[in-house]
């Protein structure tokens, strides 16, 4: 790692040794400390790393495909220790969202059998099927996505003044061999279908950040957002007023900070190089 009077400095040459004072450190997943299954070099020894500083670990991800206890099975499976208390997702967001907003309303939701049971386990009356006493749709990253359920989905809508939801924004997930489509997308399909915009809960909405930063009584200056997008990971921690770490594992590009309007406090291309700025 390059150094500037001996402080590390990030990939555009900016001195990084404020990072050392970071306490709460919000990850994004997906691309960030991991694809699919292949855990990037760097991830286990910045968690290790927090570990022994006393701090603490949070995955925000708006992934909404799996839940809570899906994604604990995983990271402990890739050898990464974590329990259901390290993770904060968009469909818990979700779930607060409709309780705020719709409490004892019927649910229509469009999304993975992880996402409706989280949902039902929440206390959400949900269902998969055309129903006439729905008040209000839900739309997730669905990996199971069907014609039938885009049907569906499009026939409630057509109905007047029924909410839509959507957990996430994410345009694209990264795997393996590039992309596919993320929450964000399916619902450009279902908007060019039906004329309708959902709202979308999670990131960039600074609402994760908060809620788990008071949670765990860390200020704005001891946390930091860690995430490969822009438009979701890093305006989340600008919306929220915490520092941001965008890492180039994921979907952003040198190219993509340097001429956009959303712009990272510090880029690392990967976890590995954040860590070892911070060692």
């Amino acid at each position: 790692m390059d150094s500037i009077n001996n402080y590390s400095v990030d990939r555009f040459g900016k001195a990084a040794a404020e990072l050392k004072n970071k306490k709460l450190f919000l990850f994004d997943m997906d691309g960030t400390i991991y694809e699919d299954d292949s855990v990037f070099d760097g991830t286990h020894q910045i968690i290790r790393y927090i570990r022994n500083i006393g701090g603490k670990y949070i995955f925000i991800t708006n992934n909404s495909s799996k839940s809570v206890i899906d994604y604990v099975k995983k990271v402990n499976r890739l050898g990464i220790e974590a329990d259901k208390d390290n993770f904060f997702t968009s469909a818990q967001a979700t779930v607060l969202y409709l309780k705020n907003n719709y409490n004892g309303a019927r649910v229509y939701c469009q999304g993975t059998k992880s996402l409706i049971k989280e949902l039902s386990d929440s206390g959400i009356s949900v269902t998969e099927q055309v129903e006439d006493d729905i008040n209000v749709v839900v739309v997730g990253f669905d990996t199971e996505i069907t014609g039938a359920k885009l049907r569906n989905t499009c026939e409630i809508l057509s109905r007047e003044n029924i909410p839509f939801i959507a957990t996430n924004p994410d345009l694209r997930c990264p795997v393996s061999f590039g992309y596919i489509p993320d929450c964000g997308s399916i619902c450009r399909m279902i908007e060019s279908a039906t004329e309708r915009k959902p709202i979308y809960i999670g990131k960039p909405e600074s609402v994760m950040v908060d809620i788990v930063r008071q949670k765990l009584g860390y200020s704005r200056e001891e946390t930091v957002v860690i995430g490969d997008r822009l438009y979701t990971d890093i305006l989340t921690g600008i919306n929220a007023g915490v520092d941001t770490v965008c890492v180039l594992s994921g979907e952003a590009t040198a190219e993509d900070i340097q001429n956009g309007n959303i712009k990272p406090a510090f880029t690392f291309d990967s976890v590995k190089e954040l860590w070892e700025c911070m060692i």
